[in-house]
């Protein structure tokens, strides 16, 4: 007997094309309104550089490995660091869009827990964006970290942070890169019933080393929004099991026996054996 899934994704047609659009334009909104939030942030350099040197010395009280160990390692190929930056630069936005849209189309369920999980989330980011400017451990002399976007390329930030219009460079507690990172894999494996879904905590462990690596963050920055994530989980009702995933058939199991009218006897399933 063939194994196969049976489809849950959202049927084609006006209404559905209509809901998709709509819930495009809502997780593109929200971003553009955490973007502009986070430009509030700027300006505040000197508290950003104080923040800075807090942090440094608070992980070396915690005994936090230091982030140079990782950048180090990158650094022994031109072409290692050129893919970490790359991966920084063009991975987070887009596996995070692809990952709503698949869920979206074959997860509806838990495509609105991980939508909702992603908003809880982002929106603390923010507050924290807002009170607590912080300069990425490449600003930071005492770390004696290089900026590798710069050096190697490619970057999405520019060189001089205060005329950067594109982004808040004073942003880096927490990482949301971190956050998305590790959000998708665990989404994915609640909506996924393979043996091999645990593979897909591979991506935020990636995603680690390259913003460490690459300067672009402190251990602090994946530690603290590992802790919102989770207070967002305990937040968000997850759906009740993988009730969206289609069970697989096994082969020689027969199929359950149909109810039958109140009076009559069972009905065997079609070429039941006598």
């Amino acid at each position: 007997m063939t194994s196969h899934t049976t489809s849950t994704g959202a049927g084609a047609g006006p209404g559905a094309r209509r809901r998709l659009l709509r819930e495009l334009l809502l997780v593109v909104g929200l971003f553009a309104v955490y973007k502009c939030g986070r430009m509030l942030a700027t300006g505040r350099t000197d508290e950003a550089f104080r923040n800075g040197t807090r942090i440094w010395d608070a992980e070396r009280t915690l005994h936090l490995p230091g982030e140079g160990l990782v950048q180090r390692l990158l650094l022994h190929s031109d072409a290692l660091v050129h893919t970490a930056n790359t991966y920084y630069a063009a991975v987070h936005f887009p596996a995070t869009v692809i990952f709503l849209v698949w869920l979206y189309v074959r997860r509806p369920a838990h495509y609105f827990w991980t939508r909702r999980v992603l908003a809880v989330l982002t929106g603390a980011a923010l507050v924290i964006h807002l009170t607590f400017p912080l300069v990425p451990p490449r600003m930071l002399d005492a770390t004696h970290l290089i900026d590798t976007g710069q050096v190697y390329g490619p970057t999405v930030y520019g060189a001089a942070p205060a005329a950067d219009t594109m982004a808040n460079q004073f942003a880096a507690m927490p990482s949301l890169h971190f956050g998305w990172a590790l959000m998708l894999a665990l989404g994915m494996i609640a909506a996924t019933s393979s043996r091999w879904r645990a593979l897909w905590l591979l991506h935020p462990l990636v995603t680690l080393v390259v913003i460490v690596g690459t300067a672009n963050h402190y251990w602090l920055d994946a530690i603290v929004v590992t802790v919102l994530l989770g207070a967002a989980l305990l937040l968000v009702p997850r759906p009740a099991g993988r009730s969206l995933i289609a069970r697989r058939s096994v082969p020689g199991q027969r199929p359950p026996p149909l109810p039958a009218p109140a009076g009559t006897e069972p009905m065997e399933p079609v070429g039941a054996a006598r």
